[in-house]
């Protein structure tokens, strides 16, 4: 649990050394790698002081608690991203506060986003949701069905793909997670390959407070990092 603002600091100057660390083991450079905070549960007077850090990226899990904070935010030099699981029935809530949505993995929510952007006049990005350790209780597209749906989604207009997002299975191995994020980037660069139109494969956006070192390793170049920055959510 974060006690103070120069808890905030001192975990935001911690975790982009570690990132720059990260780059560097995998031949790239800190620049690379996008840093976006998971701001879940978090009040924006800690998420406008980690912007205020230098923090350029910030996602929200849930529609109802980003509609609540969005006045708030101080997003003059910050993008703001939907990274949890979202219902068709709310995509018009967000489409035109987000720059991206993480979190698309069925032809049925890509269409209604595209309805609403056309409906807004305006374009929306967003990434495709893998389901890399097969789990029955997560959400994201099956890797077997990756292409399919890319190739359903790709045409749709006022919509597109930037690329892949997953979250693999909570495991302690660091090797297996470490297969699940390499099984992943194989799946990101076998997409990018086809330079299909439409999809510009821009970001494969994997591994969180726990895991983001390894997600780096194998290929990320974006993390989603929450409690490692504002600690357990909670907050009075």
């Amino acid at each position: 649990m974060v006690k103070s603002l120069s808890d905030i600091e001192y975990n935001y100057k911690y975790i982009n050394e570690k990132i720059s660390e990260a780059a560097e083991k995998a031949g790239k450079k800190r620049e690379d790698i996008i840093f976006l905070s998971a701001t879940k549960t978090v009040e924006p007077e800690y998420i406008n002081y980690a912007i205020s850090l230098g923090l350029d990226y910030i996602g929200e899990n849930k529609v109802q608690e980003l509609i609540s904070k969005y006045d708030k935010y101080n997003l003059d030099n910050c993008s703001l991203q939907f990274i949890g699981h979202l219902q068709t029935n709310k995509v018009r809530q967000i489409v035109d506060k987000v720059d991206l949505i993480q979190s698309v993995d069925s032809l049925k929510l890509a269409k209604e986003i595209s309805r609403v952007s056309v409906n807004k006049g305006i374009n929306t990005d967003i990434l495709i949701e893998v389901n890399i350790g097969k789990e029955e209780n997560k959400s994201g597209v099956m890797p077997e069905n990756l292409e399919n749906l890319i190739y359903e989604i790709k045409d749709l207009p006022a919509i597109s793909i930037k690329g892949l997002m997953t979250i693999p299975p909570i495991c302690d191995n660091t090797d297996k997670i470490r297969n699940y994020f390499y099984d992943m980037h194989n799946k990101f660069l076998d997409i990018s390959s086809k330079k299909l139109d439409n999809v510009s494969m821009d970001i494969l956006s994997m591994g969180m407070s726990g895991d983001y070192y390894e997600a780096i390793l194998e290929g990320a170049n974006m993390v989603r990092i929450g409690s490692a920055l504002f600690g357990n959510r909670i907050y009075k």
